[in-house]
């Protein structure tokens, strides 16, 4: 790990190893909000605000810079979910995106 890790610094590809980490951060937040809509309504929105929370205090804690980086990317990505969930909400009535079913007892 330190060797990857050495390379990452001596080729100075932090910002390249950044982009792409918030871009599949980034990117797994929108089926999350599809599936947590879907699955569990809005109410779980307070999953994505605790998961925000944490990942913001575990950015201000952590000493590596890098992950202190990416933790914030994700805490952030996960606070904007939260109005991502109530617009979902939106697109499902409207018919954009499949309603479930209720089951039948």
């Amino acid at each position: 790990m330190m060797m990857i890790a050495g390379f990452i610094e001596t080729y100075n590809l932090e910002g390249l190893l950044i982009g792409l980490c918030t871009f599949l951060i980034i990117g797994l937040f929108h089926p999350l909000v599809i599936k947590g809509e879907y699955h569990f309504g809005v109410k779980c929105w307070r999953a994505f605000l605790l998961l925000g929370l944490c990942c913001t205090a575990l950015s201000i804690m952590v000493g590596n810079s890098t992950l202190s980086i990416l933790l914030g990317v994700t805490a952030f990505s996960s606070f904007w979910s939260i109005l991502e969930v109530f617009q979902q909400r939106e697109r499902v009535r409207k018919g954009w995106f499949p309603k479930k079913q209720k089951r039948q007892g």
